[in-house]
């Protein structure tokens, strides 16, 4: 059976995105990439920029029609790594290692090609595209983002409106080989974080982070972190795990999930760390990714759980100090190929 394609937005024309593809992909593919369309969207001059830098040749097939390198019109594309450089952005200049609108319009034009091809042919109410349904996404650089036009807060929320859902339909889970963990708030500021705590949320969070852990197969069950310290102390330090996790998680319980909570933040990772659950639910931002940078700095995979696609990306910003370069970690973009591989493969 034919591998399910995979787009790979460049990200920020200025920044790690272009690099990491041309280190990652102009080699030799292991063989759930080799097997498979990949097709990056963005600025060509992006990757050329890297090649001057690094030494090569352009190892992609430029296309100017991504619907048959993608096989959505009925032609089957060969295998391989292919480039669509949407309308737009031909005319940017690339200043590697700068922050400029021209690198934020770059990532942006590539975005919304990306969910043009996802969404184009989804009937209504199909919980995912019949044919492409994978999309890993590399980093943007938010303030450069909004420079070009584009008003949203970054990758996750983005998908999530052009897919027709809130940004509190969606999930950020963050993962690697041993540690696993899905936030229930983002980035809101800390003194905003308990009134976003509500059981209605918690308990979509622990469905999609449940349904993720059977996805890619792990074991055991998910842990519920309380908001407060020590969970709370039976209501001596916060009312919250009373009132709204531990319902939440009664909910889940009820509806035939593996999950255990609300449980001390500081305890539960210790935990994690030596594989007792299949994943980690936290309240906020710091209290799961401290822990999960701790353990997976250079290999985490940022998912978003609850996209009628699947969408993968690196755990990384754009590294403009290091760009071009050549030293920055390629890890975590392999690990977030090889997730979306996985993912794409075992959905129906």
């Amino acid at each position: 059976m034919r591998a399910e394609p995979l787009l790979i937005t460049l990200g920020d024309a200025n920044g790690l995105g272009p690099e990491l593809a041309c280190r990652l992909l102009s080699g030799d593919l292991s063989l759930h990439l080799a097997n498979r369309v990949l097709l990056l969207l963005g600025a060509e001059a992006s990757l050329r920029a890297h090649l001057s830098f690094a030494g090569g040749t352009p190892f992609w097939t430029r296309v100017d029609d991504p619907a048959r390198a993608l096989a959505l019109s009925g032609e089957s594309a060969a295998p391989g790594v292919y480039l669509y450089e949407p309308p737009g952005i031909a005319d940017i200049r690339v200043q590697v290692g700068q922050a400029t609108p021209d690198g934020g319009r770059a990532a942006g034009v590539a975005l919304a090609t990306a969910c043009d091809l996802l969404l184009a042919h989804v009937p209504a109410g199909s919980p995912s595209p019949r044919r492409l349904r994978g999309l890993v996404t590399l980093p943007l650089h938010k303030a450069m983002l909004h420079a070009a036009g584009y008003d949203v807060p970054g990758h996750t929320e983005y998908l999530a409106r052009r897919a027709g859902l809130g940004d509190d339909e969606v999930c950020m889970h963050l993962g690697g080989d041993v540690l696993r963990v899905s936030l229930v708030t983002t980035h809101p500021p800390l003194r905003d974080v308990p009134d976003l705590v509500t059981r209605q949320r918690v308990l979509h969070c622990l469905r999609l982070t449940a349904a993720h852990a059977r996805a890619i197969g792990a074991t055991g069950p998910v842990a519920v972190c309380g908001l407060n310290p020590h969970a709370g102390e039976s209501g001596r330090i916060g009312s919250e795990e009373i009132d709204v996790i531990a319902p939440a998680v009664a909910d889940a319980v009820a509806e035939g999930l593996d999950v255990v909570g609300p449980l001390p933040a500081d305890t539960l990772f210790v935990k994690a760390a030596r594989g007792a659950y299949a994943a980690v639910l936290a309240m906020y931002h710091d209290q799961g990714l401290a822990p999960l940078k701790m353990l997976h700095f250079s290999d985490a995979v940022n998912v978003t759980l609850g996209l009628p696609f699947v969408r993968t990306s690196v755990d990384h910003g754009t590294g403009f100090d290091i760009a071009g370069t050549g030293t920055a970690d390629t890890g975590s973009f392999a690990a977030a190929l090889r997730l979306a591989c996985t993912l794409c493969d075992g959905k129906d």
